[in-house]
């Protein structure tokens, strides 16, 4: 992770960058008490629940008012910290997580936070009740009991050894909600704020804002350090003008180079832009029940017919995009090098004769003049750049295709409900980890966000063997094997990853830029410059 600040030379009128310090800019100051942090986010959640959710719409202005068994110390990412959890240990076999919370933890009508509230969190997570959506349920399946011996303490005894489990439970989607509430009904979350996190709710107006305001009895001493916060639901040019006016200090999930360089151009020293590399990707997947994308040949060509390696450099220029890589985030160990990459349908380098294929394979099902519908988010970044490039890319092989952008819920819903025939979908977590980033390619019957519809005993057995695989190199292989069959059969095909650039006011301290726009949101340490 690279965090540089760039300062304006007036001069000049160049842009500066500078090494990131031995110490976050922040940790070298006192944090002071007061102000309303006013931040942008260009879309609104489509429900409140965090547990049915993928989209940073509902996290950003969310988060804060929720707790989590443990989170990321985001300036040491990866390494995790108590949240709720005070302190914890794992025995020596990997099978049993136990916790002790917070005494003092309260939700935000005043009554404690205890084990049983922890334990039908994770029962809703991972054994929801009908109606109930849980996105990560495959995530938890390893987990047999919860026991909750006092109010102070719960264990989860595990059916069979995760290594990533212990980073799980730091997820930011984990929020702990009121077992009370849950008994008497178990889809409030939906509708519903009330959490023990640093900030109350105050409102939601629908296409404008979300206010929320210090809780004074929040369980970290001194913390929140804000009076509260405002997020505006704004888009596009939009969010600049916001930063650049000082309407907003800072917009949590990214901007553009070129965004980037107008911020630095207009306000110099009073600009900070933090940066680095990003757990996220937007990948295309065809919905298997409809045809002819039930044939893996149609789909093996629509994936081949990308030329991501011509693609990337320029996309890289306009869009939050500039990585080329398979299921996995590039550089990550655990992800495929350029070599493998490159023998895997849609990664060569020799973009004509993968056209040729794709041309012959679409040809061979009947389909050399098909014509479909791709459905998109009307989020300009980096939804519609990276689906108007995918949409030429299909052209140059004779394919015709209608570009359908839709607002983030009727978009969600299309995805969800079926309604599709290819999507530009995403493929976002808070951590890199096979465990989280497979989730999508698994079945239909495993995973609720295969929105492909398909169901592939094969991916489903890989994705356990590398689950429980305790050798690097064995696991490196069964995750070679996974993403090899996915590319092959094409049913979800991934596009260019992220690059994650954070330009905002030098007012705003105590939040760090990580690789993942969903963590690190609960702002209890984050304050403002007076």
């Amino acid at each position: 992770m690279t965090t540089y600040c760039l300062r304006l030379a007036v001069a000049f009128g160049a842009i500066a960058a500078l090494g990131a310090a031995a110490l976050p800019l922040a940790a070298q100051e006192t944090p002071k008490r007061g102000g309303t942090l006013s931040f942008a986010v260009n879309a609104e959640p489509p429900n409140y629940d965090c547990h049915a959710s993928t989209t940073f719409a509902l996290v950003h202005p969310i988060a804060p008012h929720y707790s989590t068994l443990l989170k990321f110390d985001a300036p040491k990412y990866p390494a995790v910290t108590g949240d709720l959890a005070e302190s914890w240990n794992v025995s020596p076999d990997g099978l049993t997580y136990s916790f002790k919370l917070r005494a003092n933890a309260k939700f935000h009508d005043g009554s404690p936070v205890t084990s049983a509230d922890v334990k039908a969190t994770y029962d809703r997570l991972r054994n929801p009740a009908p109606g109930v959506v849980s996105i990560r349920k495959a995530l938890y399946e390893d987990i047999g009991t919860i026991d909750t011996p006092d109010a102070t303490t719960v264990i989860f005894r595990l059916k069979a050894a995760n290594a990533s489990m212990l980073q799980t439970f730091a997820s930011p989607w984990d929020c702990i909600y009121s077992a009370k509430k849950l008994a008497e009904n178990p889809k409030y979350p939906e509708t519903t704020i009330f959490g023990s996190g640093p900030f109350t709710f105050v409102e939601h107006v629908r296409g404008s804002h979300w206010v929320g305001k210090r809780f004074d009895s929040y369980y970290i001493k001194d913390q929140p350090y804000l009076d509260g916060y405002k997020a505006v639901f704004i888009s596009g040019a939009a969010i600049i003008n916001a930063i650049q006016g000082g309407q907003v200090a800072i917009e949590f999930r990214g901007q553009t180079p070129a965004e980037r360089d107008r911020l630095a151009a207009a306000m110099g020293d009073k600009l900070r832009v933090q940066e680095g590399s990003w757990t996220c990707n937007l990948v295309i997947g065809f919905n298997t029940e409809k045809k002819p994308f039930d044939d893996a040949r149609v789909r093996r060509a629509l994936n081949m017919a990308l030329d991501r390696w011509g693609g990337a450099p320029g996309l890289s220029k306009i869009a939050i995009v500039r990585d080329v890589g398979g299921l996995l985030r590039p550089g990550y160990s655990l992800a495929a090098s350029e070599e493998e990459l490159v023998k895997m349908p849609g990664f060569s380098k020799d973009a004509r004769a993968s056209r040729a294929e794709a041309q012959r394979l679409l040809k061979e099902a009947g389909q050399d003049k098909l014509k479909f519908k791709l459905t998109n988010r009307n989020i300009p970044m980096p939804y519609s750049p990276v689906g108007v490039w995918a949409i030429d890319q299909w052209r140059q092989i004779g394919i015709e295709v209608e570009h359908q952008q839709l607002e983030s819920r009727l978009y969600l819903n299309a995805l969800s409900s079926g309604n599709y025939e290819a999507g530009m979908d995403f493929n976002c977590d808070f951590m890199d980890e096979p465990n989280l980033q497979l989730l999508k390619y698994l079945s239909a019957a495993k995973s609720p966000i295969n929105y492909g519809r398909y169901n592939d005993a094969k991916l489903d057995d890989l994705y356990e063997k590398q689950k429980r695989a305790t050798d690097p190199k064995a696991r490196y292989a069964l995750v070679r094997e996974f993403e090899r069959h996915v590319l092959d059969q094409s049913y979800t095909v991934p596009t260019i990853w992220y690059h994650r650039i954070i330009a905002h006011s030098t007012q705003v301290k105590g939040w760090y830029v990580t690789p993942s726009h969903y963590i690190h949101q609960e702002l209890a340490g984050v304050w403002l410059a007076q």
